[in-house]
């Protein structure tokens, strides 16, 4: 039974060690401008915000956390060691969902800056400044905004004016911007940017009813992500719940749980069952919970 609550102990520290690492992760993709977190300089091709390349401490630290995570998810269940070792293999194929992870919340950051990037954008051409002076000026406005010059945005629009400055036009340092983000908001904007300036409409009258269109699309998936937060929460206790009971179970109530680990009674079946309804009821979870506008 000791054995029991080490496994207990271990997944506790793990989770809070995946909580800890997520939040200095998030500031990490706050203030980085790079793909790689080992790479020491800016890359001249710009950041493409579909990729992350993981370093070989990130994958070691994500491998070892999720398999010990999964062995203890395995001890829980079945008290035995081979078959624990066995799922804490799936650790090595973690880092793929990490990264998706990684790539989501990095779209999103970037996002919400996008959001502010218009509202400058619009109100400067309201003003009446050219399209081209305005990027000048958002610069200074967003840095009021992020003080981190690193920030994603600050650094996108510093390198479409140093394209512009060097004789390239603004339609293709934007679509470059865009191809890179793989974002739809920031794709659509792009669109309708290049499209008004080649058959030379209302540019500033269109700027201005774009970015009030997007503005608001983004405002409204920041307002079902708060109120789905709470829910996500909720749906993460519940699906821990039944790990921690069967562990308190095994521990309290020994001769209780035997024929659920005896293989002559069919409990590992039972217990499999058991895991893959968990892991599905996960699944669903989190699925039903991405809500996109």
């Amino acid at each position: 039974m000791i054995i029991v609550i080490v496994a207990i102990l271990l997944g506790a520290f793990t989770w809070l060690g995946f909580y800890i690492y997520d939040k200095k992760q998030d500031k990490h993709l706050e203030s980085s401008e790079y793909v790689d977190e080992n790479t020491s300089y800016r890359n001249i091709e710009g950041i493409d915000y579909k990729l992350y390349m993981m370093s070989t401490r990130e994958r070691i630290l994500n491998v070892l956390l999720a398999g010990i995570i999964f062995y203890a998810i395995g001890f829980i269940f079945y008290q035995n060691h081979i078959v624990s070792f066995v799922l804490s293999l799936v650790g090595f194929i973690y880092p793929r969902y990490r990264k998706k992870q990684l790539i989501e919340k990095r779209k999103q950051e970037l996002t919400l800056q996008f959001k502010q990037f218009l509202y400058s954008l619009s109100s400067s051409v309201t003003v009446g400044k050219s399209v081209e002076n305005a990027f000048r000026e958002i610069v200074e406005d967003l840095k009021m905004l992020y003080p981190d010059p690193n920030t994603y945005i600050i650094h996108e629009i510093e390198r479409m004016n140093r394209k512009i400055e060097n004789g390239d036009t603004i339609e293709n340092a934007l679509l470059d911007f865009s191809s890179r983000t793989d974002v739809e908001d920031i794709a659509s904007f792009a669109d309708v940017f290049i499209i008004s300036k080649r058959t030379g409409g209302d540019l500033n009258e269109i700027i201005r009813k774009t970015s009030t269109i997007i503005g608001d699309k983004i405002e409204i998936q920041q307002e079902i992500a708060i109120m789905v937060a709470q829910k996500k929460f909720e749906s993460r206790i519940l699906n821990i719940a039944p790990f921690i009971i069967v562990a308190l179970l095994s521990f309290s109530s020994p001769d209780y749980m035997y024929p659920l680990y005896s293989l002559k009674e069919g409990g590992p079946i039972i217990m499999t069952i058991a895991l893959l309804l968990l892991i599905s009821s996960f699944i669903i979870s989190e699925r039903i919970m991405r809500i996109k506008v």
